[in-house]
């Protein structure tokens, strides 16, 4: 299909766009760490979206296995059942310091929690916007990288014309869709989130809409000024609707569960609080070995300081 192949052909463009030297080398200390059995890493996310490296870096590691990652069996077994794991990592690359959150997902999970018939949100949605291959294992990985992006494009691109009103721009269209997908997560964001998300690539998006519509076989009239219509007759939307339901229903318990789990596999999270700690009250917190190894144990103590020094109350 012409159109997908032009989908493809920009999607893979912008994953190869060069990303800073000092995010390529946290990448690739990422992948060092699955011991061969990374596939890609990709970024994405706010600072990529701003250049701005002194926030909060946002990767995912793509796996052969859950068990190339260092860690515990109950952590492999957890990430098996419920992707993916996350953690903290910090350190200094090319004499920039820097701070991110991965998650760690296997490659096969990731591809079928991109495509339409998932009824996790997350990752599609995530992956309609735009990210980069920081680091992948070869060409043919590369490309399998390519596939899954473009399949999550295309997902995300059906529920914006389901989503979306009968007939607007496609910067309208995408808005929508990310307004609901943050409804149906765990998520607190601003009111105009959306919106700003599609703002800082508004051609982007719209180039993508309609190639990705064909893709997903939803036909569209061009009604000028930007205004697209896509193909869905009342009965379709209504359809797509009670489907996005269950995926709704769905959606707020799997990321209560993720949390639950990220309480005992959150790689780093100990350091993860300390800085987020520091970068919105000034108060440094010192994190001790043993808060890092118990980080249950920690918690109850860190509150307590927490409540002592008047940063929560």
């Amino acid at each position: 299909m012409a159109e997908l192949s032009e989908l493809r052909t920009g999607i893979a463009a912008e994953l190869r766009e060069a990303v800073p030297a000092p995010v390529a080398g946290l990448a690739a200390q990422l992948a060092q760490r699955a011991r061969g059995g990374a596939v890609a890493v990709l970024y994405y996310g706010s600072t990529l979206r701003t250049a701005a490296l002194d926030g909060l870096l946002d990767f995912y590691v793509l796996l052969d296995r859950a068990t190339d990652w260092p860690g515990s069996r109950l952590a492999a077994a957890a990430n098996r059942v419920l992707p993916p794991n996350v953690g903290y990592v910090e350190g200094t690359f090319d004499g920039v310091p820097l701070r991110a959150k991965y998650a760690v997902i296997t490659m096969a999970q990731f591809e079928a929690r991109v495509a339409g018939r998932s009824l996790d949100t997350t990752l599609w949605a995530r992956f309609c916007q735009p990210s980069r291959c920081a680091w992948q294992r070869s060409a043919a990985d590369g490309e399998r990288v390519v596939s899954a992006i473009s399949t999550a494009v295309v997902t995300a691109a059906g529920w914006a014309a389901a989503h979306g009103p009968a007939q607007a721009t496609a910067d309208a269209y995408w808005a929508a869709l990310f307004a609901r997908t943050y409804s149906t997560e765990i998520r607190v964001e601003k009111g105009d989130r959306s919106l700003g998300i599609v703002a800082a690539d508004a051609p982007r998006y719209a180039r993508l809409l309609p190639l990705a519509w064909q893709a997903n076989g939803i036909g569209f009239q061009d009604c000028g000024n930007g205004q697209l219509r896509p193909d869905i007759d009342e009965a379709a939307r209504q359809d797509l609707q009670q489907r996005w339901t269950r995926r709704e229903l769905w959606g707020k318990p799997l990321n209560m569960l993720r949390l639950a789990k990220a309480a005992f596999t959150f790689d780093g999270g100990m350091d993860y609080v300390a800085w987020k700690v520091e970068r919105h009250s000034g108060v440094r917190i010192d994190v001790k070995p043993w808060q890092r190894r118990f980080p249950l144990l920690a918690a109850p103590g860190l509150y307590l300081k927490l409540r002592r020094l008047g940063v929560i109350r």
